[in-house]
């Protein structure tokens, strides 16, 4: 029997309950423990296998200390080209080493003109060291400063 995909909207918030978990550094033992659930139905949950029911919700936004709106992001719609879009993105990401050492050590930098450079920079060598996508996607955003830099026009 083949596999039948979540319905996006359970996969989105799924999504948004494990980016939140890996945010503050929690096992999905952990969550599933406040939860008084097993380890599994966490999984399921995150993976959107599982709809989760609106008292469920609740507790989760408790445990995670985020209101229940952070779970429907974009009113809930994933991103239409990208299909999950930017949350399954960096939920991917913060679920790496790296991710977790980066936004660690960005959210213990207080100065908000430093955090500003740093994101300036890190755009910066991304547009460097991207493609035509990453011009493209510069153009629909009407980031003229950063298309410049990637066709050298700073030079």
């Amino acid at each position: 029997m083949p596999l039948i995909p979540g319905n996006p909207i359970d996969v989105y918030v799924g999504s948004r309950i494990r980016l939140r978990r890996l945010m503050l550094g929690m096992s999905q033992t952990k969550l599933a423990d406040q939860l008084g659930v097993t380890f599994q139905q966490v999984q399921k949950y995150e993976k959107g296998a599982n709809r989760v029911g609106a008292s469920r919700l609740q507790h989760i936004a408790d445990v995670l200390k985020v209101p229940i709106s952070f779970f429907f992001e974009n009113g809930g719609e994933p991103e239409k080209e990208g299909g999950l879009g930017e949350a399954q993105d960096v939920a991917g990401f913060v679920s790496t080493k790296e991710g977790m050492e980066l936004n660690r050590a960005f959210f213990a930098i207080t100065d908000t003109k430093v955090r500003q450079s740093i994101v300036a920079l890190t755009k910066s060598l991304a547009s460097s060291m991207g493609g035509a996508e990453d011009d493209q996607r510069r153009r629909s955003t009407g980031d003229e400063l950063h298309a410049d830099h990637a066709r050298g026009a700073d030079a």
